[in-house]
Order: structure tokens, then C-alpha cells, then sequence
């Protein structure tokens, strides 16, 4: 039978609650990590303390300096589906060129329709007919209402109908994926003029969770986020499980994990990095660590998730629920039984549409 857990208060959005939020996710939420323990040489006590509200804010301060604006926006090919249109775009985002999908219903009038982000799962960059369109068809009759934006992330591909376009630059697993993401919906207007960009929601699934989560974090335009079983702690004691697994030469199948375990586990194993760089990597794309900036939220896990446990989603229900949060403003639901799709959380996707209606309605 499936198991729908749901936080009923309702809280007005607080602020100022940082150092109440880290001393008690601080407390609360990694004190699995045992005394002493070391793994290949490395103190796991070290790298997955708590963070200091020191490295919080020098965190925040180099999101600050990164520019997502869109430089020479290029429109590189259009569809017509349906009632709508596809354009295929590309964009210079620091240094990188950055390919993305944007979706405008046709006749609509400027500034008439909220936009909403698609964020991808996995690391093969995103396919508009298997996932996108799928999507829509899964809203129906609200399907023509909204803007879509697609982001591929750089090294990405986007696909569609036989043709690919691919992004440049090298990976960045939870990263530069929000600048790239964030660029491509700077470009938006000028692209889609029915975009309104006063009211932006974003939708994430898996890996594209945790980065909606983060564009969120990091970008004040976007008024609701809706997170399908994306990792929202690297400190926990998932990640430490899956970084102790890696420096000891057996890593897990996971998306972003050959990307992590490459540019900063190995290199920490061989005193290439300090414990103090890697774990300014885990920080920065942690958005439990962050959710004094989240807009409203809506969360969705499986309990039987293999892929992302449901202690992620559980991780930043805690950290919400320690700043006040609740309903109507978050919401969160666990499907027992549930996996890694969608698909398999019966009523998440009528959720998602009377969030997204709720939260982007006129």
C-alpha cells in the first residue's frame, strides 16, 4: 500500500535562521560519522564535520562572482509540435558554448506564460521525444500553458527526433550544470517573448533535482522548485558509504560519481587535495545546507529508491522543518514502495500539477 507523508502546518517563510539551521543539522543529521573512523587514510570525522558558517559564506561568496549571463544567443534550429513551437538554442555562458531546448506554445501573448525548467536525470544530456514530451503528455489539458526551458549540461547532448546538439566544456555534476542552466533561462525572453520571468518554476528528477535545488539557492527569479529523488546532502552518511566504496577501489554506478570520484576523491586519496578543498566541493552542492534561501518547495521520494535513498529527501525535510517551514509554502510526500521513477509515486505527477498551478497561477 502506498504511504503518503505530507507536512500539514502552515509557516510563514522565515529568514535569519542559518546558524539555528546548521546547529542543529549539525547535531541532528551527521552524527553517524563514528569517532576516529578512517578510510584508505582519511578522516572521515574531518571531511564530513559539520560545516562552519565560515565555510557556508565563502561558499555563497564564490557563487556570487560567477556570471550566468547568456552571451551570443543563437537560435540553431525549430520545430513545429503540435500547437507549439521547439527551438533548439545555443548560448556562450563563461567561456563555454551551451545548447538548450526552450518550447513556446504558439499565439501566445508577451509576458502571458510562466515558465518552467526541465532538469534532467543521468549524465547522457536529455532527449525532448522520450522525456520532455512525456512529461507534457503526462500534464494534458495544463500541458499548453507554460513556457518550457531544457537545459542539456556542458558535454551534454540535447536530441531530438534523430538530430543531436551537444554542449562543450567538461562535466560538472551539480556545479557549473546550475550556471549553464541558469544562462540558458537568462536567454529565455529574448527566445520565448510569452515567457514570464516573473514567475519561473523548476523541476528536477534525480541528478536535475539537485541541481533545481541549487539554481534555486543561487537565483532569486525562481519562485518554486519541485524535486523528484535528488541528493540533497553530500555530508550525510549516504555519501560517506558511497566515498568510502570509492577509496577502496570499488565505486558505486551512480550518475556524477565517476566525475567526483575522478576529480576529487582519487586526488584526495593521493594527497593531491586537502580534506578542506573536497569538502568545499561537497558543500557547494549540498542544498540541505542552504535552505534559507529555498523559495517554495515540493518534494517527492520512493522509499525503495536504490539510486538516491530516501534519507536525502528525509535529510532536507529535517533541515526545512528546523527553519520553520511548512505548508502551503512546502510540502513533502514519501511513497512507500516507491523507486527511482516517477512512475511509480501514484498521484506525484497530479501533485506536481496543482503545485505548479497553485504557485504560477495568475
Amino acid at each position: 500500500m502506498q504511504r503518503i507523508i505530507r507536512l500539514p502546518i502552515r509557516i510563514a517563510r522565515p529568514a535569519g535562521l542559518l546558524i539555528i539551521v546548521l546547529t542543529l543539522v549539525g547535531c541532528e543529521l551527521y552524527s553517524s560519522t563514528e569517532g576516529g573512523r578512517e578510510v584508505a587514510g582519511i578522516s572521515f570525522v574531518d571531511l564530513f564535520r559539520p560545516p562552519s558558517l565560515e565555510e557556508i559564506s565563502a561558499v555563497e561568496s564564490g557563487w556570487a562572482q560567477r556570471s550566468t549571463e547568456a552571451v551570443d544567443v543563437r537560435i540553431e534550429a525549430q520545430f513545429s509540435i503540435s500547437v507549439s513551437t521547439l527551438y533548439i538554442v545555443s548560448h556562450n555562458v563563461s567561456g563555454v558554448r551551451h545548447v538548450g531546448a526552450i518550447l513556446v506554445p504558439d499565439g501566445a501573448a508577451p509576458g502571458s506564460l510562466p515558465v518552467v525548467v526541465y532538469s534532467h536525470g543521468g549524465e547522457s544530456g536529455v532527449s525532448i521525444d522520450n522525456e520532455l514530451l512525456l512529461v507534457l503528455s503526462l500534464f494534458e489539458d495544463v500541458a499548453d500553458e507554460f513556457v518550457y526551458v531544457v537545459p542539456s549540461f556542458r558535454s551534454e547532448s540535447i536530441r531530438f527526433q534523430g538530430n543531436t546538439w551537444r554542449s562543450s566544456g567538461s562535466p560538472s555534476p551539480w556545479d557549473y550544470d546550475v550556471d549553464d542552466a541558469l544562462a540558458l533561462l537568462t536567454a529565455t525572453p529574448a527566445v520565448a517573448p510569452a515567457a514570464d520571468m516573473d514567475r519561473i518554476a523548476v523541476i528536477g528528477f534525480s541528478r536535475g533535482a539537485g541541481v533545481a535545488l541549487l539554481m534555486a539557492i543561487r537565483d532569486a527569479r525562481i519562485d518554486s522548485i519541485i524535486e523528484f529523488f535528488g541528493p540533497t546532502d553530500f555530508l550525510g552518511p549516504f555519501v560517506q558509504d558511497v566515498v568510502e566504496e570509492a577509496l577502496l577501489g570499488s565505486p558505486r554506478d551512480l550518475p556524477g560519481l565517476d566525475f567526483l570520484n575522478e576529480n576529487f576523491i582519487q586526488p584526495l586519496k593521493d594527497g593531491e587535495l586537502s580534506i578542506n578543498e573536497v569538502r568545499k566541493e561537497l558543500i557547494r552542492r549540498s542544498p540541505v545546507l542552504f535552505v534559507h534561501r529555498l523559495p517554495d518547495l515540493q518534494i517527492h521520494h520512493g522509499t525503495d529508491d536504490l539510486i538516491v535513498p530516501v534519507s536525502q529527501a528525509e535529510s532536507l525535510v529535517a533541515a526545512m522543518q528546523t527553519a520553520g517551514r511548512g505548508a502551503p509554502s512546502f510540502e513533502w510526500y514519501l511513497y512507500e514502495g516507491g523507486q527511482h521513477s516517477p512512475l511509480t509515486m501514484i498521484g506525484s505527477l497530479d501533485r506536481t500539477v496543482e503545485f505548479l498551478a497553485r504557485n504560477l497561477g495568475n
